[in-house]
């Protein structure tokens, strides 16, 4: 029997109604995660330096806040304290601007005793969606083998998911007793341990000398400071100096630490092998020129029980990206949020305050935090006067001045393109798939790929448990190197912020 003439355009039609109905049905479910969802004026997630600062000063002037933060207690990377049970008296010893601290730490518990503020710790958000009515639903897991589901609903969200730290590989970098130097930190200040007696500090960036001072202070002897570019570079932009002289004073505080702990600072040279059967026994110690290629013949080996070594920061970005926040390339070589001048990102609701703007440091994501919150609270009274106008206003002179600064440590900071010829082709580059330099080399010149999602295919490099945050950067350089060159875009986009379970995923029609 002949078909109808009209058979496809009632199958066209069966199809747009099945599409409308999963349409509606998705919209539904999003309306009723919303209804169900507890609510805020202001959503803040992160608790660190900036996260603190947004709260406090939103919850200050009378708006409804909850604080999600995946750690169990207030303070983010920077201000990471010993447990209770570790008995530490004086856990400011191992911190700067300590009392900063403690001052938002009181405001922040008076305000959960009135209500101001509900702090969800522990919960990691691992995505967020924008419903029909421009709220946002921010998506939260507890850890452990009970995992258990939030959501929240606010109109405005502050994003200050902070950063990690970033690692580039060479040989040996697996080998037990390496760490990064951000990780050695957070063993002392977290656990009150430390990961050798005799311990290496490598890399680049101002994170080395803070890292050096503290573990000489807690006892471990530090025979070198190996920082791979040179501090001579600041005096370039004298400007830029002229307006931070804080900063000045700070880097002449940790030299004088530094000199008085008997630590060798050797700039323009990099740690380019570790040596030892079961953990670090010694590093080799090269220099490097400006591209940071090492020099031959110019390699001196060094002692040591550990090595901790890292090469700056990377903002976390996942949420911005999820949220549809539009990105930048800075001058340190990763990405960062386009915002204003108020902290407002691209799109509407959403701001975004410390690293996630680009790595500047604490006192400025002390500064954009509040910024923040003012300008969310000038969005909700139309304005602000007085005194808090006149605090938007010194706050914004000085985040300009600090990201002055920032950028210019970028600059300095900035791996250099020829760091990735120290790699042999076994080195391990992504330690979660165990892929090496060489198969990475190989997915490029053998096999045609000529971008990092390709060599992702290939090698399954930047897949594992750490979804590429710690060898994502390397994988890009390689890539770039050794395929078509740079890649245009942003940084990677992923659903999902963090690791979640199906369960979570297939129970999206509600907050759990």
């Amino acid at each position: 029997m002949p078909h109808s003439t009209d058979e496809p355009r009632a199958r066209e039609t069966g199809h747009a109604e099945a599409d409308g109905i999963a349409e509606a049905a998705e919209a539904a479910e999003t309306a009723e995660a919303a209804e169900a969802a507890e609510t805020a004026d202001v959503a803040v997630v992160g608790a660190g330096p900036a996260g603190l600062a947004a709260a406090v000063t939103a919850a200050d002037h009378g708006l409804d806040v909850v604080l999600l933060d995946a750690a169990d207690a207030p303070g983010g990377q920077f201000y990471r304290s010993p447990a209770d049970g570790l008995g530490a008296t004086r856990p400011g010893r191992l911190h700067h601007h300590w009392h900063t601290f403690t001052g938002l730490s009181a405001r922040l518990a008076a305000h959960r005793d009135s209500g101001a503020i509900r702090h969800l710790a522990g919960h990691q958000v691992w995505t967020v969606e924008r419903t029909g009515d421009g709220e946002w639903i921010l998506h939260a897991v507890t850890g452990g083998d009970q995992e258990t589901r939030t959501a929240v609903r606010a109109r405005r969200m502050v994003l200050a998911t902070g950063a990690h730290e970033r690692q580039l590989p060479f040989p040996g970098w697996t080998l037990p007793g390496v760490v990064g130097a951000a990780g050695a930190q957070a063993m002392l200040k977290s656990g009150l341990v430390l990961p050798g007696r005799r311990i290496v500090v490598a890399g680049s960036g101002p994170l080395l000398q803070a890292v050096a001072v503290s573990l000489t202070r807690a006892g471990a002897r530090v025979p070198a400071l190996v920082e791979a570019a040179g501090y001579g570079a600041y005096a370039r932009a004298p400007r830029v100096l002229a307006g931070n002289p804080g900063k000045a004073v700070e880097g002449a505080r940790f030299g004088a630490a530094l000199a008085r702990a008997r630590v060798r600072v050797l700039t323009r040279r990099a740690v380019t092998e570790v040596h030892g059967d079961e953990r670090v026994e010694a590093v080799t110690v090269s220099r490097v020129d400006h591209r940071w290629r090492p020099v031959a013949g110019t390699g001196r080996r060094i002692a040591c029980d550990a090595l901790a070594v890292g090469h700056g920061l990377v903002p976390q970005l996942e949420l911005a990206l999820a949220a549809g926040c539009v990105t930048r390339p800075g001058p340190d070589g990763t990405h960062a949020v386009v915002l204003d001048a108020r902290l407002g990102t691209t799109v509407p609701g959403v701001w975004a305050a410390g690293e996630s703007g680009g790595v500047g440091g604490v006192e400025l994501a002390l500064c954009e935090g509040e910024l923040a919150a003012l300008s969310i609270i000038r969005e909700v009274r139309g304005g602000v006067r007085g005194k808090e106008a006149r605090r938007a206003v010194a706050l914004g002179r000085s985040r300009h001045r600090l990201r002055a600064f920032a950028a210019l440590m970028g600059t300095v900071h900035r791996p250099g393109a020829g760091w990735s010829e120290r790699l042999t082709g076994d080195t391990e580059v992504c330690r979660c798939e165990e892929v090496t330099a060489g198969r990475i080399r190989a997915a490029c010149e053998e096999l045609g790929a000529g971008d990092t999602r390709t060599v992702k295919l290939l090698t399954r490099a930047g897949m594992g448990w750490c979804q590429g945050r710690t060898c994502g950067f390397a994988v890009r350089e390689l890539a770039a190197a050794h395929g078509t060159g740079p890649e245009p875009g942003g940084p990677d986009r992923r659903p999902l912020a963090c690791p979640v379970k199906l369960s979570t995923l297939a129970d999206l029609d509600g907050p759990g």
